[in-house]
Formats: C-alpha cells, structure tokens, sequence
C-alpha cells in the first residue's frame, strides 16, 4: 500500500470510495454524497487530498481544508452553483435521504460551528472496509496532519457519528480530544501545530 499525494485522474475513484463508505442504499445518485464530502475538497484544496494506492487502484482518501471559513465561502461561490441544477434544493423538510443530502449540499454555512473556531481545519478520512485494521487510516492521517503542521495550521477538527464508537477509538488513539457535541455528531480536535504533532509523514 502506498499513500501518495492525489492526482486529477483519481478523481472519479475517490468519489467511488466516498459512495461507498458514505452512501445509502436508498440514494439512486451515486454522486450525490461525492458532491457534498470529497469533490469540492478536490476540487478547491486538491494539495490537501492524499489516497491510498494499492498498487492497482485508490482503496482510501484523506482530504479536507486548511481553513473552514475560507472553504466554506469558496464552496458556496465556486462549487454550489455547478449542482443547483442537478440538486435543486426541496423546498420542503427532507422527507428522504436523498432529500437530507441535497439539504446538507446546500447549506455549507453549517460547517462553522463556533465551539471550533481554535480548530480551523478540518477532514475527511474513508478506507474501504477490506483494508482497514492494517495501519493505512493512521498513514493517511499522518499524511494530512503532517501536511498542515507543514503550512503552519494550528489545529484540526473532524466530525464523528456519536454512536460510532469504532470511529471514536481510532481518532482517540491519535491524540483527537472531544471540543463539541452537537445532535448525533461529536466534534474532535487535534493540534497539529510542529511541537504537537509527532508523525512522519508517509506520502510521497
């Protein structure tokens, strides 16, 4: 396994991962996840996105930004008005989770949780089930963390579904601490800046 610095051509690949770990059986769209959790990272910071290269095609990503406020008005000027057309937004409450994504694409402003504002980085890490437990998440993390320690950020957040305690131990074992709880997500951050965080990096 290689983790490597992402590349144009992996573009459609990480959205096939990003469907995958993250979609629902009832979405029909298989890009509609994609579009609201990893292409406009690589659209908008593709020097922040690393994947894990098997040697034959992309198993895992890491991708995120180096400032969530900036990211946040990028994305609703330059990347949201590609996907009104495609994703209108329902005029009513979301009634289906296809419905609830297109709710969440549209409302990036929800990405700037005051409790976070020492964190101003933020991820999004996914690796396909038959090659987690071996140490690549922890590599793909190192690579992002290792990357904004690089460019000076001084702290990163992630979101983690509460009840996913598996995702919990994990961001744990790497130093995150809890900063915020808000509905069904728990708010993790981390230090990252040259005397906190003590990775090397993997990528190349």
């Amino acid at each position: 396994m290689r983790i490597r610095r992402y590349r144009a051509s992996d573009r459609d690949a990480v959205a096939e991962v990003c469907a995958r770990m993250g979609g629902d059986s009832t979405l029909t769209d298989p890009l509609l996840v994609p579009s609201v959790f990893a292409l406009p990272y690589l659209e908008l910071e593709p020097a922040l996105a690393f994947v894990a290269d098997d040697g034959g095609r992309v198993v895992g990503y890491v991708l995120g930004t180096a400032d969530t406020r900036t990211f946040v008005r990028n994305y609703r000027r330059d990347w949201l008005p590609k996907l009104v057309d495609r994703y209108p937004r329902p005029d009513d409450e979301p009634s289906t989770p296809s419905e609830a994504v297109v709710d969440l694409l549209h409302a990036p402003e929800r990405m700037l949780v005051p409790e976070l504002a020492e964190y101003p980085a933020h991820l999004h890490v996914d690796l396909l089930p038959e090659h987690q437990r071996a140490g690549h998440g922890r590599a793909l993390m190192t690579a992002f963390v290792d990357a904004l320690a690089r460019a000076g950020v001084p702290a990163v957040h992630l979101g983690v579904l509460t009840a996913n305690t598996a995702a919990r131990a994990f961001y744990d074992r790497l130093g995150f601490h809890l900063v915020a709880e808000h509905g069904d997500v728990t708010y993790l951050g981390l230090e990252v800046g040259p005397n906190a965080w003590l990775g090397a990096s993997a990528a190349g």
